[in-house]
C-alpha cells in the first residue's frame, strides 16, 4: 500500500509543564503537510511514544486526524510489547478515524520469530486498519527477520513495513519475496537513496521535519530517473539526516524546529534537553545551508 513516498514520524509538542500541545500540534501539522509530508506517523519512537499515556495518545490521534482532514493519511503508532495492550489500543485508534496503525516489534520481552509472528498476527485479525509494521532491532533488541516478515506480508492487512534494521540485504529479500501491493519504507533517513535503488517506496522520516522539500523533491527525482540530481541531494543533506541523531531523538530535532521557529516544546525524562555544547554542534550542522530560514 502507497502512503506516499514522504512520511514524518512527528515529534510531539508539548507546553511548558510538559504537556501535550494541541495548539503547536496544529500549527506543526500545517507545517509539515505544506512542506513535503505526504503522511504522517503519530506516536512512534519520534514521537515519544513510550512516555505518552493511552490516553495521551487517543486526544492526539483524534486532534491530528481532524487538523489534517483527509490532506494526507494518518498513521497511528498503537505497538507495544504488550499483545493484549496492542490491540486494544488499535482499536481505540481505528475509532479515532485514522487511516492506518504501526505496529512496532515487541521491545524488552526479546520474542522468537514465531513469537512476533503470532503477535502481530493477533493483533492484525483485531482490525480492519490497514498496518505498517516496524522493525527496529536497535530499539527492540530482536531483529524481525526477512522470513517472517514475507510471511506476515500475507496477512490481508499488513501491507506495509518500516524497515529500520540497516541490513540492505534484507531489505532487498523482503522486497524479492513479497507482493507489489506489499509497501517497503526505510526507516533511516541517511538510508532513502540506498533503499530507494533496491525497490523501497519511500521514508519514514525525522530529518522531514526540517528538509522535507529537500527529502520529497530526492524522491521524485530518483523515480523520474534522474538518479544523478537525486545523488546530489542526498549527497548535500546527509550531513542533515546524520546531524538529528548526534544526541538521543528526538532532542536535537525538537531543538532544530524551535531554531526552525517553530516552538515544539521540550522532551519528556529520561529524555533531557541539548547541553550549550551539543545545541551548537546541532546549530553547525543545520546551518551549513542558506536553506535554512526562518518558517
Amino acid at each position: 500500500m502507497d502512503f506516499g513516498s514522504v512520511l514524518t514520524a512527528m515529534v510531539t509538542p508539548f507546553n511548558q509543564k510538559g504537556e501535550i500541545d494541541f495548539n503547536k500540534t496544529t500549527i506543526l501539522v500545517d507545517y509539515l503537510i505544506e512542506n513535503g509530508t505526504e503522511g504522517l506517523v503519530i506516536a512512534g519512537t519520534t514521537g515519544e511514544s513510550p512516555t505518552l499515556s493511552a490516553s495521551e495518545k487517543l486526544e492526539l490521534f483524534k486532534h491530528v486526524v481532524d487538523v489534517a482532514n483527509k490532506r494526507v493519511p494518518v498513521i497511528a503508532g498503537t505497538g507495544s510489547n504488550d499483545t493484549a495492550s496492542s490491540i486494544v489500543l488499535t482499536k481505540q485508534a481505528q475509532a479515532c478515524g485514522v487511516d492506518a496503525i504501526m505496529l512496532v516489534s515487541p521491545y524488552y520481552n526479546k520474542p522468537s520469530q514465531q513469537g512476533l509472528y503470532k503477535h502481530f498476527e493477533q493483533i492484525a485479525g483485531e482490525t480492519s486498519l490497514p498496518i505498517m509494521l516496524y522493525n527496529i532491532p536497535g530499539r527492540s533488541v530482536v531483529n524481525m527477520e526477512a522470513d517472517t516478515i514475507i510471511r506476515l506480508s500475507q496477512i490481508d492487512n499488513i501491507v506495509s513495513v518500516k524497515e529500520a534494521s540497516g541490513d540492505l540485504d534484507q531489505v532487498a529479500t523482503i522486497i524479492e519475496n513479497t507482493s507489489s501491493t506489499f509497501s517497503v519504507y526505510s526507516g533511516d533517513d541517511g538510508l532513502t537513496l540506498p533503499m530507494l535503488s533496491i525497490g523501497a517506496i519511500g521514508i519514514v522520516s525525522v530529518a522531514s521535519h526540517i528538509i522535507g522539500n529537500e527529502m520529497n523533491r530526492m524522491v521524485k527525482e530518483f523515480k523520474e530517473g534522474n538518479v544523478s540530481n537525486a545523488a546530489n541531494i542526498h549527497r548535500r543533506f546527509l550531513p542533515v539526516m546524520k546531524g538529528l541523531f548526534n544526541y538521543p531523538s528526538p532532542t536535537p530535532v525538537k531543538y532544530a524546529l524551535q531554531r526552525k521557529g517553530l516552538e515544539c516544546g521540550g522532551v519528556r525524562l529520561p529524555l533531557v534537553a541539548l547541553s550549550k555544547d551539543e545545541q551548537k554542534v546541532i546549530d553547525d550542522v543545520i546551518k551549513r545551508d542558506l536553506y535554512f530560514k526562518k518558517a
